[in-house]
């Protein structure tokens, strides 16, 4: 991304949200979830646990309650910098967890 006096806000958004989805996929490990696979994401909203292939009901907890923030925080990004900036963050943001736990995530 060019860097210009508005994309500092913008870059500080990228960064909570990369740290973010970094512990989500942490805890997505944790509980051997393929969070990036179609309707996991939406399975673990609605806390249906059974999407988890292992027992950890704190990690599951915890993502789940993270995936909730990352929404909210995704809602005031648009707010704030629209719909076109925050797809470009995400796609950066899912791309660089992509390279760094590669399968795990599923996708």
């Amino acid at each position: 991304m060019a860097n210009r006096p508005l994309d500092l806000p913008l870059a500080y958004w990228e960064s909570n949200l990369e740290e973010l989805d970094a512990e989500i996929a942490r805890l997505s490990m944790l509980c051997n979830i393929s969070i990036l696979e179609p309707g996991v994401v939406q399975r673990v909203l609605q806390n249906d646990a059974a999407v988890c292939r292992t027992d950890n009901p704190v990690a599951f907890a915890k993502l789940r309650a993270l995936l909730m923030m990352h929404l909210a925080i995704r809602e005031k990004s648009v707010d704030v910098f629209g719909q076109a900036a925050t797809v470009r963050v995400e796609d950066f943001v899912i791309e660089r967890l992509k390279q760094r736990f590669g399968q795990l995530l599923g996708g």
